[in-house]
């Protein structure tokens, strides 16, 4: 039988992540949206080469890979660029997610995507969605501590994302993550045992 897939979403900042990896290490397959993003733009891959076009070639680094914090200077200070990289991506990136999706043999499988409940594509994937929840400073804290980055520009992508009462709003299952990793570990153990108890992402 095929694995039902969950869909684990959350802000920037909110440790979705980490809750990822340890649903990896507890034998769960999982794609995560933005390493397939990562791979429609690798060199020699036809989407790279429309972004030149675009934005021209300082948007790569001396290696020929794509300078994802220049582009992503670039998009969020004009909505339309967004706009259009998203189109060309986004199509790209479901394909890639399938794929590995496929592949999958565990009795559930993880789609990890911060985007889950903007994209409408990604979401229909998933039987069940599982939100990582922290209040919005916690947020802006760790993401400019993390990527040492402005407070504007963390803001700036919080805009663009879709509200935390958006996400909890298509939640099944919320894990608050506002304590230590042990904390977050212990939750996601609890959850993949209810999860193990499911059949197509449902109670039997």
């Amino acid at each position: 039988m095929k694995p039902w897939i969950l869909g684990l979403t959350g802000g920037i900042g909110s440790g979705k992540s980490a809750a990822a990896s340890h649903f990896a290490s507890l034998g769960v397959h999982l794609v995560d949206a933005d390493q397939a993003a990562r791979w429609v733009v690798e060199p020699g891959r036809p989407a790279l080469a429309h972004i030149v076009d675009r934005f021209g070639d300082q948007i790569l680094q001396d290696s020929g890979q794509l300078d994802r914090a220049a582009l992503r200077t670039r998009i969020f200070q004009v909505s339309e660029e967004r706009q259009w990289l998203e189109q060309l991506l986004h199509p790209l990136i479901r394909e890639e997610i399938r794929n590995v999706l496929d592949e999958a043999r565990s009795p559930y499988a993880i789609l990890v995507s911060p985007l889950l409940v903007e994209s409408a594509a990604q979401r229909e994937m998933a039987r069940r969605v599982l939100v990582v929840d922290v209040p919005e400073q916690v947020q802006i804290q760790r993401t400019v501590q993390r990527d040492q980055v402005p407070e504007e520009q963390v803001r700036a992508i919080l805009q663009a994302q879709a509200s935390r009462e958006e996400r909890l709003r298509h939640a099944h299952d919320v894990l608050v993550n506002d304590r230590d990793l042990a904390w977050l570990q212990r939750e996601v153990e609890r959850l993949h045992e209810f999860y193990l108890t499911l059949k197509g992402g449902r109670p039997q």
